[in-house]
């Protein structure tokens, strides 16, 4: 069983506009990737519950914590940084999405600003770079997102482990969109998912995130194999 835990500031999802595209938060959109999948088990944290949804029961019990934040990185308590960090680095698997590479935990684990360049208003295209990357898994070598927030280089990151995707925006900017970290858990930052954009409910960046679940979540084994795979994937989607 893979505990998955969705964790998200729950701001924007208040708001009619953004109500449009997720009606249940983006947290239930993320959430919904997974109702079809065997063998995970989703809990959803919220800034507004006890412990802002990140108390040590919980976070004990998650094997991947996908984390989406904008406006709200300051009100996360420097306990509850430390905490996550110390679950990370204890081998628990972190997905920030998005904004989330402003989040105070993202931000520690790169020891950098994490700064980039950003715009309202464009089209991506996703290039996948590494074809046998386990979260490439299933997909075309590249797809569009109609419309996104376009993120842009420079991203002051450290070298990654590995970049899985570029970006390329109609703009003719360029950026590193899928990026793995290993600091005891494994990382995967992926920048789309702007909320003003019905992003969560593109089939493509659905299976990006499932893909990357079953990659980040503990394994014994050096190398995730295709018994990892099997163990969550939807039944149409087994090896």
């Amino acid at each position: 069983m893979i505990n998955v835990r969705i964790w998200n500031e729950n701001i924007h999802d208040k708001e009619e506009r953004i109500k449009a595209h997720y009606p249940q938060g983006i947290h239930g959109a993320l959430a919904g990737i997974f109702s079809d999948c065997e063998n995970v088990r989703v809990t959803v944290g919220l800034l507004d519950d006890e412990d802002q949804g990140l108390s040590e029961e919980a976070l004990a019990d998650t094997d991947v914590l996908i984390w989406w934040g904008h406006h709200a990185h300051d009100k996360v308590t420097d306990e509850n940084v430390s905490r996550v960090i110390r679950h990370i680095h204890g081998g628990m698997g972190f997905i920030p999405l998005h904004s989330a590479h402003h989040s105070k935990v993202f931000r520690a684990l790169c020891g950098t600003s994490c700064n980039l360049r950003w715009r309202h208003g464009d089209r991506e295209r996703l290039w996948v770079c590494d074809p046998h990357h386990m979260i490439a898994r299933g997909l075309p070598d590249h797809f569009e997102i109609p419309a996104e927030e376009m993120y842009g280089e420079p991203f002051d990151i450290p070298s990654p482990d590995e970049t899985v995707f570029i970006g390329w925006f109609s703009g003719g900017e360029a950026f590193r969109s899928g990026v793995t970290f290993h600091r005891g858990g494994r990382i995967f930052y992926f920048q789309p998912g702007h909320e003003e954009y019905p992003v969560y409910l593109n089939e493509n960046i659905r299976k990006v995130i499932r893909n990357a679940v079953y990659w980040a979540a503990p394994c014994e084994r050096e190398h995730r194999c295709i018994e990892c795979i099997n163990a969550a994937a939807p039944e149409g989607e087994k090896a």
